[in-house]
């Protein structure tokens, strides 16, 4: 049995699944720190949001996250490594997530968001 989670194929993903995750602002965060990584291709775990609030609050973020196919989740050993979508995001609607983070940029000190702390790899 495979331990992958399942997401949703590019042709799955729908603009009001994606719509109604990023108004979320736990989630917008979360989004918008995956994006600040995705130019260097980095992945971050799940612990690297332990300042966004409590596990099994981000466990459920990161689950709509994956199911409206804006992240990619991997599964390593006990690890799960996240990072954004942006190709098949890009395609599917092309301009959105640059406009959301472009937005949630320049309003992130008002929207108060936490910033990740990286965890050290073991």
């Amino acid at each position: 049995m495979s331990r992958a989670p399942p997401h949703p194929t590019r042709e799955q993903i729908e603009l009001p699944m994606v719509l109604d995750c990023l108004s979320d602002p736990t989630r917008l965060a979360i989004v918008y720190n995956l994006a600040k990584h995705d130019q260097a291709a980095t992945e971050l775990r799940c612990g690297d949001f332990n300042a966004f609030s409590g596990k099994s609050n981000l466990a459920y973020h990161f689950a709509k996250l994956r199911e409206a196919g804006l992240v990619q989740t991997r599964v390593v050993g006990t690890t799960r490594y996240m990072k954004l979508r942006r190709k098949d995001l890009d395609a599917r609607f092309p301009g959105l997530i640059d406009a959301v983070i472009k937005s949630a940029t320049r309003d992130a000190d008002r929207l108060q968001f936490p910033e990740c702390g990286l965890v050290a790899a073991r």
